[in-house]
């Protein structure tokens, strides 16, 4: 049993699931706010052996080295690799900290977002429309950039809806339900591309908004930004190429002033974090504490 678990930030897990806390330490305590500095975050955590953390905040090695009885950081969002994660994951094996991460839980949410804004483009139901005459997704060539969970998601819903399908991926999936293309093959052939990558990559660069060309569709379904905001400006300057994301995150930290860009239409919420998606979050946290208690 932990001495006292703290959720530093709002971490987006059901009422059940807050109320089985404290089975698992001796005191809980929960933020409802996001610390806005190193500082607050070290104030929080300093006496906590278990700390919850979701995908806002960064928790660095400053903040691990300053909480002396952290043995366990319960990271309440997708933790893919250490590279991407919001926690410093080597300095906390150093420091003989566990951090466990979950997958899979609101990929659901971001296919229905996908197909939903798509739909609305294309048809014209949101007060902009893509082409002279309202289109279905039939034989829509759309690329997905990024096939893990939520991409793959992505594509078999489209591909439900009878769109081309193809995907450009660092890593090949076999057996392969979709066409393979590299990633300037891919934009150059499609008119519809989805970056469904882990947080901090970034692939979309100058060349690659040469190669997509325009009149074009780009969706951005990650946490942060999968393009240099440069290159995409000026992708958009040429005024009939359209952007789209979910999170304000997924815009990076220009992201109020690119809002206003009258090219980009930012929903300002995560498509990931429904009901049922809250529901498996709190379950594979829970179960992590669990597994780490059992040794």
């Amino acid at each position: 049993m932990f001495q006292k678990i703290v959720a530093v930030e709002p971490v987006n897990l059901t009422q059940e699931a807050r109320e089985k806390l404290p089975g698992y330490a001796k005191e809980v305590v929960f933020y409802e706010d996001i610390p806005e500095n190193e500082a607050e975050m070290i104030r929080r955590i300093s006496d906590a052996d278990a700390v919850l953390i979701s995908y806002t905040s960064q928790m660095g090695r400053r903040v691990l080295e300053a909480a002396p009885q952290l043995r366990y950081v319960g990271m309440c969002c997708s933790l893919y690799s250490e590279k991407s994660a919001n926690v410093d994951i080597a300095a906390a094996r150093e420091l003989g900290i566990t951090v466990h991460g979950v997958r899979d839980y609101g990929d659901q949410g971001v296919g229905e977002y996908a197909v939903s804004e798509l739909v609305r483009y294309l048809h014209g139901f949101g007060g902009k429309q893509w082409k002279m005459q309202p289109m279905e997704l039939t034989d829509l060539k759309v690329g997905v950039i990024g096939l893990g969970a939520s991409g793959t998601v992505v594509a078999e819903a489209l591909a439900y809806f009878g769109a081309e399908v193809c995907y450009f991926s660092r890593t090949r999936k076999y057996p392969e339900k979709f066409q393979y293309l590299p990633l300037n093959e891919l934009l150059e052939y499609v008119d519809v591309a989805f970056t469904c990558l882990t947080k901090n990559t970034v692939l979309l660069y100058e060349e690659q908004f040469r190669k997509f060309g325009n009149h074009k569709i780009l969706f951005n379904t990650c946490i942060g930004p999968s393009f240099d905001q440069a290159a995409l400006e000026n992708w958009l300057s040429e005024g009939s190429n359209e952007f789209f994301c979910d999170m304000v995150s997924g815009l990076g930290p220009d992201a109020e002033r690119l809002r206003k860009n009258p090219h980009i239409t930012c929903a300002g919420k995560a498509s990931g974090t429904t009901v049922q998606a809250m529901v498996r979050l709190s379950e594979k946290v829970l179960l992590n504490l669990q597994s780490f208690l059992k040794g």
